[in-house]
């Protein structure tokens, strides 16, 4: 029985080529070591990222009653969202736009079965 846990994000004010590679730091990994990843990175979107890592994690002990030690992130997509369309003044009066970016991120979470967890424990100790 593979439940699989959701958690998402929407809207939030930065670039998604900026999220894609926080996203890629945490993907595949366990969901407490992934927490402790983004808890240390020196980035600005490493904040929400963990927001949603924790209520991916607090929906998975409440509503489905899986430990957190057991969760590994599957996928973590971050798809743009809409563009907010701005004006900078520039010299001799002109005015050029800026595009100001937002993103949508989608968290996957799965408990491990007992065979990977084992090899997954082994990896760890090494």
């Amino acid at each position: 029985m593979n439940q699989a846990v959701t958690a998402q994000l929407r809207f939030y004010r930065m670039g998604p080529r900026k999220m894609r590679l926080l996203a890629d730091l945490i993907r595949g990994k366990r969901a407490l070591r992934a927490a402790t990843i983004l808890s240390v990175l020196n980035k600005k979107g490493a904040k929400p990222l963990l927001k949603l890592l924790n209520s991916a994690l607090a929906n998975a002990v409440h509503n489905y009653s899986l430990q957190k030690e057991d969760l590994i992130v599957t996928t973590i997509t971050v798809d743009g969202g809409p563009v907010l369309k701005r004006w900078m003044p520039k010299a001799h009066g002109r005015a050029t736009p800026v595009r100001e970016r937002t993103s949508h991120i989608k968290l996957t979470l799965v408990p491990i079965s007992k065979k990977e967890k084992k090899v997954k424990d082994k990896e760890i100790k090494k």
